[in-house]
């Protein structure tokens, strides 16, 4: 993108679209990520209990309703709040690992490229998949 931007001389931004995928900036071998992934595992167990899997007892609130409305859910209706329910995914974990990673990356662009070290690759984290995900991607700066 920035090579089609033509920019020379800015930052590009990444940020997740989704609350269980995190954009983080590391090494991508594929020994360490799967050491990312057993550390990950023992900080937030998807075995363990979490609230928010409790799904029969959601939503709770009534901003949580309101949230679930606005996104299309009419769980006024029982048939409706039932489907909602079992669309739903046991995903606490994930959520607590987006969380700790983070949603977004700022890259320095210099001369037409990414200003990362030799090993560093701008990658998107799925915490709950796999799924089709999205990043939005901002190019700001000079040509």
């Amino acid at each position: 993108l920035v090579k089609a931007s033509g920019m020379q001389e800015g930052f590009v931004n990444v940020i997740s679209r989704h609350t269980t995928t995190a954009v983080t900036i590391n090494e991508l071998e594929s020994r360490l990520v799967d050491d990312i992934r057993m550390y990950m595992a023992r900080l937030a167990p998807p075995g363990d209990h979490y609230l928010h899997n409790d799904i029969h007892l959601r939503p709770q609130t009534e901003e949580d309703r309101k949230r679930v409305v606005a996104n299309g859910w009419d769980v006024s209706d029982a048939a409706t709040l039932e489907k909602w329910r079992a669309q739903e995914p046991f995903n606490a974990h994930s959520h607590m690992l987006a969380m700790m990673w983070g949603a977004s990356e700022s890259i320095p662009v210099s001369e037409g490229k990414l200003v990362i070290g030799q090993w560093q690759s701008v990658m998107l984290i799925d915490l709950d998949g796999p799924r089709t995900r999205t990043v939005g991607v901002q190019v700001v700066g000079l040509a």
